[in-house]
């Protein structure tokens, strides 16, 4: 008997249809003997419906608010799912985040998971119930319900299989694995069978929307195998773990990522330290900075160039211009109007001409670029965000065609 923790998102509980359509895989693997755990996240565009809501009343409200509004997504999902699975004759229960176990941070709508404390999941299945649990949200040390951002049920499920060893943890979509490039949007992108943890990352935190990148840094520290498959389909899909060997593909795939905002800083003083103190002060602030570029220099003074999630522009340009205030930069620009565009592969580092080949496909496109950021297994580029979609599918023609 294995333990298996099933994760499915939105989409595949929008509906009634669907959430049968859950509640018939959610049976079919515990009629084969397995404990089965099972983590949902609020139907449909339910969150962003809330989260609307809320504005209407109160688009200031406080982030604890904010958190006791969305996490009701995920109870009335629950709360149905749970009710489908009884109508099919079998043995259930739900269970919101705190009663699962989930103690976290107090860092509202961005909450971390500090620990799991699967105890009364452990006494229902051993009632041989299936336990459905609410993604998303946990408790924080003043009792206070917390959320864990976008794309959090995704690590809800590996935080249980981490916590209770899982034998499988099983993250159901409305795609039928991990692809080259987005498949909604290139209709040649080709699915990956398997693709390390690393890899994984890359793609999830430079815009494939598939697994949160949260998620995958979990289920590498505790080796939780992962796979990623459709809902809607019955088609094997991608396995995510700790491998050596892929494909033999020199790039495992092409990201886009449109939240992205660039910020420059103009004439900044030619001066030892004064990075240093600009990114401390976004830091103290939580804003995560991705690519950086900086000038040469010249006239005394250089510029510095970065990018930010769209969402924190308002703070950064206020950390920005007390940055600007006291060391006596001349400008700030803003430009929101970006896409990052990156290639991931472990095969790249031991390549050479992969960033040649990437930006042969941009030139040949005719897309210009304005940042480049690389590591061992990513190159980034940052061009204008209408030239998004075009950029993707010449790279990837560029790499997957031939």
């Amino acid at each position: 008997m294995s333990l298996i923790v099933q994760k499915f998102g939105g989409t595949s509980v929008a509906n009634a249809e669907r959430v049968f359509n859950v509640a018939r895989i959610v049976t079919e693997t515990y009629d084969k003997g397995n404990d089965v755990v099972v983590v949902v996240s609020a139907q449909g565009d339910t969150t962003d419906d809330l989260i609307a809501k809320g504005n209407e009343i109160n688009p200031n409200a406080s982030k604890r608010e904010r958190d006791m509004l969305v996490s009701a997504g995920e109870q009335v999902s629950i709360s149905l799912l749970a009710m489908a699975i009884e109508k099919l004759g079998y043995p259930v229960v739900s269970l919101l985040g705190w009663q699962a176990g989930f103690q976290t941070s107090s860092a509202h709508t961005s909450a971390r998971i500090k620990r799991v404390m699967p105890n009364r999941i452990r006494k229902e299945l051993d009632k041989k119930c299936i336990v459905v649990v609410a993604g998303f949200q946990g408790l924080s040390k003043y009792d206070d319900i917390t959320t864990l951002g976008r794309g959090g049920s995704d690590t809800s499920a590996v935080a249980i299989a981490a916590a209770m060893h899982a034998d499988l943890c099983q993250i159901y979509t409305d795609v039928e694995g991990v692809y080259t490039a987005d498949p909604r949007k290139v209709p040649n992108a080709k699915k990956l069978k398997c693709i390390s943890y690393d890899e994984m990352l890359e793609l999830a935190t430079l815009g494939a929307q598939v697994l949160n990148n949260r998620s995958v840094e979990m289920a590498k520290k505790y080796n939780i195998e992962l796979e990623v498959l459709s809902s809607l389909t019955k088609a094997p899909g991608t396995i995510v773990k700790e491998t050596k060997k892929m494909e033999k593909m020199l790039i495992s795939g092409v990201a886009k990522d449109t939240d992205v905002a660039r910020i420059s800083i103009i004439g900044v003083p030619d001066k030892p330290g004064l990075a240093f103190k600009l990114f401390s002060k976004l830091s103290a602030k939580n804003i995560n900075v991705d690519i950086i570029l900086q000038s040469i220099g010249h006239d005394g003074t250089k510029d510095i160039s970065f990018t930010i999630a769209k969402d924190r522009v308002d703070e950064a340009k206020a950390c920005v211009q007390d940055y600007i205030d006291t060391i006596g930069a001349k400008d700030m620009s803003v430009n929101t109007n970006v896409a990052k565009i990156s290639i991931v592969g472990a095969g790249m580092e031991s390549h050479a001409g992969v960033a040649t080949k990437m930006f042969e496909a941009l030139y040949d496109a005719h897309i210009n670029i304005n940042m480049i950021a690389t590591s061992e297994i990513k190159i980034s580029v940052l061009i204008d965000v209408k030239d998004a979609d075009r950029a993707v599918e010449a790279i990837h023609d560029k790499f997957f065609e031939s």
